[in-house]
């Protein structure tokens, strides 16, 4: 099963890491469509959701975690990072199960 890596800035990768930043936002685009969705619309079931500290080299388990795939909600927020108006997102969650915490994971 594929597992979903996601480049993040820093002090989202620290926020994650620490717990206080459970969702990744990643715009609703075409893009983001087709990665997250199937052909036949159903929402993809990827095996873990990998989250670097930008583009680390391989093998930089400092920089890197693994979270299980919890899946993502569509939602309208208002988020610095996108500006000042509402946009449409794919919240993606990155939190650890009860039963797993989350990992340095190679890649």
């Amino acid at each position: 099963m594929a597992k979903l890596q996601l480049a993040v800035k820093n002090e989202y990768f620290v926020a994650m890491k620490s717990g206080e930043k459970l969702e990744e936002y990643r715009k609703a685009t075409e893009y983001w469509t087709k990665r997250l969705y199937q052909a036949d619309g159903s929402p993809q079931n990827f095996e873990s959701v990998i989250i670097t500290d930008g583009y680390p080299k391989a093998g930089d388990p400092v920089r890197t975690l693994e979270f299980p795939w919890r899946g993502f909600e569509r939602r309208t927020i208002t988020h610095p990072h996108f500006g000042a108006d509402p946009v449409e997102v794919f919240a993606i969650a990155v939190r650890p199960s009860s039963e797993t915490k989350e990992t340095s994971h190679e890649v």
